[in-house]
């Protein structure tokens, strides 16, 4: 499809993850095979698995900035300050009502409304003992909120809530902005506190969708036959985006073109994804792009781990690129769970390095490939290098049947 629209690229990666906390310690555990899955115990809930950032909280934030605020805030502040030095960004030298920040979560606030309570339950339920932040807390838009009160951003900011498509709806989001000409740099992604509310666990349990295996970093398994259920990670990562024409003019490393990008809605189930519309979606974003399924290095799948997700993504992915011999597929997952809002950026990040050097991560823990999860070109257990990689497809999908794709583009 062709488009007079302004091209824009990635030119920063800001990123904490279960694996890593850079763009260059993660990428270097994806390909060699460390997973990020460690023992985790939570309020009601008890022993189980997670995935668990360990970034540097107080870099960017004071203390009291942090009690005051949320964990979502403090992974967003993280990434949204890592996104700028990674590129290479002085804000102060931009006009700040010119920035924008777009954050894709899956929901926001369960945390906060679980401590409050837990709280007031040690008094009684004296509601005296209710924090005053609890508001500004819960709000929708608080993640890509903290981020413009840390930074000093006075253009438009707000979360979109996509459930686990969050973080690639982060990342259009601000392509699109950026293309209007609303803003003239934007950060955009996805970010995920879900770790920190005994809610998920006991709900994915109850749906029989809850991981389990005696080795905690083998217990995300996409594809595997034994496979049981998702991990839930939090992290976040969000990337700095500008038009190329002003990219170039200040020589900036660009790490990849947003070239194509679709969402839609599967109108079909709460949970159960439908493999038709994940391929209309696949198919939109190289329409949009002007790309054939034969011209895709890389394939990223959303498969999370659970019997039948797993299975209904292989019979899209299958459909539409079945007969390609160049695509090589690949799930992030594996190594550091399901992120919820920041999954699809994260497991993007994850991949943009094969631009430079002819990787494809591998998807790890497949001990024995479930025959109908079979796809042609999945790469497992190894990297495999390929070559020169052009392209990169980034699939995302989430509860009420929301499906994402970004197509992104090596841009030399």
């Amino acid at each position: 499809m062709a488009s007079d629209l302004p091209r824009v690229v990635i030119t920063g990666v800001g990123l904490t993850s279960p694996n890593g906390d850079d763009l260059q310690t993660y990428r270097q555990n994806l390909l060699a095979g460390v997973s990020g899955v460690e023992p985790w115990e939570i309020r009601h809930f008890g022993p189980t698995v997670a995935g668990v950032c360990h970034f540097e909280t107080t870099r960017y934030q004071k203390r009291k900035a942090l009690r005051r605020g949320t964990r979502a805030g403090s992974i967003a502040i993280w990434c949204a300050n890592e996104a700028l030095r990674h590129a290479g960004l002085d804000l102060s030298t931009y006009d700040r009502r010119r920035v924008g920040v777009y954050v894709g979560t899956t929901e926001h606030g369960n945390v906060e409304t679980e401590n409050q309570i837990h709280e007031v339950s040690r008094y009684d339920f004296d509601l005296s003992y209710w924090s005053h932040h609890h508001n500004p807390r819960t709000v929708a838009n608080n993640p890509a909120g903290e981020v413009t009160l840390n930074l000093g951003i006075t253009g438009p900011h707000y979360c979109i809530g996509g459930a686990c498509a969050g973080g690639n709806l982060g990342l259009i989001q601000a392509t699109q902005m950026l293309q209007l000409g609303e803003v003239d740099l934007a950060l955009g992604g996805g970010v995920s506190e879900s770790i920190h509310t005994f809610g998920i666990f006991a709900s994915f349990k109850a749906e029989g969708a809850l991981g389990e295996h005696p080795d905690p970093t083998r217990v995300s398994r996409p594809f595997d036959r034994a496979r049981n259920g998702i991990v839930v990670s939090e992290g976040g990562c969000l990337f700095t985006l500008e038009r190329l024409e002003d990219a170039q003019a200040r020589g900036a490393p660009i790490l990849g073109e947003v070239v194509g990008h679709a969402v839609n809605s599967d109108a079909a189930d709460f949970v159960l994804p439908l493999p038709e519309r994940q391929v209309e979606c696949m198919r939109g974003a190289l329409e949009r792009a002007g790309l054939e399924a034969q011209e895709v290095d890389i394939v990223n799948t959303h498969a999370t781990s659970t019997p039948q997700g797993d299975v209904q993504e292989c019979l899209a992915v299958r459909q539409v690129f079945g007969d390609s011999t160049r695509t090589r597929i690949n799930n992030t997952k594996s190594f550091i769970g399901h992120a919820m809002g920041a999954a699809g950026a994260l497991e993007l990040a994850g991949n943009l390095p094969a631009f430079q050097d002819g990787l494809v991560h591998p998807t790890i823990n497949v001990d024995e490939l479930d025959p109908e999860c079979a796809l042609r070109g999945l790469v497992t257990g190894e990297p495999e290098p390929v070559g020169r990689i052009e392209t990169i497809l980034n699939l995302s999908f989430g509860m009420l049947g929301i499906n994402s794709a970004v197509l992104v583009r090596r841009c030399d």
